[in-house]
């Protein structure tokens, strides 16, 4: 039922380095026409840096490991594309619908079609507030063994507490050149990761390690996102605390809040921090290319 692209099944069989993207970003993380631009932009990173992309998604009811140009431009164009987590994938394929797939059902299918190492931007968590809303992105992270790259969690949710679910679903987190995580649109955070590495090398072997041991769930390797385009934590913490109180005003809940609370962010801060995540997107796309193309070096020697 999953179809993986040729591109995408030649390297796998011939056991060269694959990474996964996501495809909400395409139809749901970035305003048009950024969301095309940045999402050709990163199979482009990928590519550059050694590896092949694999774009992942659902168009017309089939789930997608590896796009092509056609199909990336109508997740990003398209009305009415749905958002899907894991539990969602099933209604797409039932309807021959469209649906763009976040961290959880992007893991999820990679997974299936035999792809270990994937970039994101930044994963969900537990949100701020009363609710205490928790993604199910914590869950997929928690019992699929996969290489994430990403900025941390987004910055929108309660970082502390996300950090705790991460601990307690058995996450292996590491730190890209850091010993914190990152928050997403600032490299620091306060919250100490796992351990650290330094290089690709040191990442690969780390994954290497965390899959022979037949460990369950993600290793999340955490990159900070450029410094020319990091933003000062105070700002945006300012700037979160009022995008919350209009998401209560507006009565916004569920998997909706953390795209209003982007926008609401990005508004606040005069579309910087819009380029700070365009910025940290291609940077991890970068970075998880370079670690596959290592983990598949060192399978080979």
């Amino acid at each position: 039922m999953i179809h993986t692209s040729l591109a995408v099944a030649e390297a796998l069989a011939a056991f060269r380095p694959v990474v996964a993207l996501e495809s909400t970003v395409l139809a749901h993380g970035l305003p048009r026409p950024r969301n095309l631009e940045v999402g050709l932009a990163m199979e482009e990173a990928v590519a550059s840096a050694g590896a092949v992309p694999a774009t992942v998604g659902v168009v017309a009811g089939v789930p997608r490991v590896g796009m092509g140009r056609a199909e990336v431009e109508r997740l990003a164009t398209a009305e009415g594309v749905l958002k899907l987590s894991t539990r969602d994938l099933a209604v797409p394929v039932a309807r021959g619908l469209d649906g763009a797939t976040t961290v959880a059902a992007t893991m999820w299918l990679a997974a299936r079609a035999g792809v270990r190492v994937f970039a994101t931007g930044g994963i969900g968590g537990v949100h701020r507030g009363a609710d205490r809303d928790v993604s199910a992105d914590l869950t997929e992270l928690g019992r699929t063994p996969m290489l994430v790259v990403c900025a941390g969690a987004k910055s929108v949710l309660d970082l502390p507490a996300t950090r705790e679910a991460l601990e307690t679903a058995g996450v292996l987190v590491a730190g890209w050149g850091t010993d914190e995580l990152p928050a997403f649109y600032s490299a620091r955070s306060g919250i100490s990761v796992d351990v650290r590495v330094d290089d690709a090398a040191q990442a690969a072997a780390l994954w290497r390690a965390h899959r022979d041991l037949g460990l369950p769930g993600a290793m999340l390797l955490c990159v900070p996102p450029p410094a020319e385009h990091a933003l000062d934590a105070a700002e945006v913490d300012g700037a979160i605390s009022a995008a919350l109180d209009g998401a209560r005003r507006e009565g916004i809940r569920g998997k909706d809040v953390t795209p209003f609370l982007l926008r609401a962010v990005a508004e606040a801060t005069g579309g910087r921090s819009l380029e700070a995540n365009v910025a940290l997107l291609l940077n991890n796309a970068r970075v998880a290319a370079s670690v596959a193309v290592a983990v598949a070096r060192a399978d080979g020697a």
